[in-house]
């Protein structure tokens, strides 16, 4: 079954992300994920809360794909650059209705 990572990104500095990029895109490819969506082009519709930056939607082949590629250690120095230079939320969502 098919996951999303669904990520609200706001870069807190700029210097992790020339390096990032490449290499996030390599890994998520890797992993089988495929980007939706990256993108500073978002309204919100309803709610309050903080705006993000960025937002950005990975379909995964699955939950293990994602997990694999977030505990993967070739991304770990990414993963820490983004946290360190943002403020990331990354939510993991399962494609399925529940209240279907």
């Amino acid at each position: 079954m098919s996951y999303y990572s669904v990520l609200a990104v706001t870069p807190t500095t700029q210097d992790w992300i020339p390096d990032y990029i490449g290499p996030a895109n390599a890994l998520v490819a890797q992993h089988g994920g495929r980007y939706l969506a990256r993108t500073a082009s978002h309204e919100r519709l309803e709610g309050e809360g903080e705006d993000a930056t960025l937002r950005i939607i990975i379909e995964w082949p699955s939950k293990d794909a994602a997990t694999a590629f977030m505990a993967d250690p070739a991304y770990a120095p990414h993963l820490e650059a983004r946290t360190k230079g943002s403020v990331s939320h990354h939510f993991l969502i399962e494609a399925k209705d529940d209240l279907a």
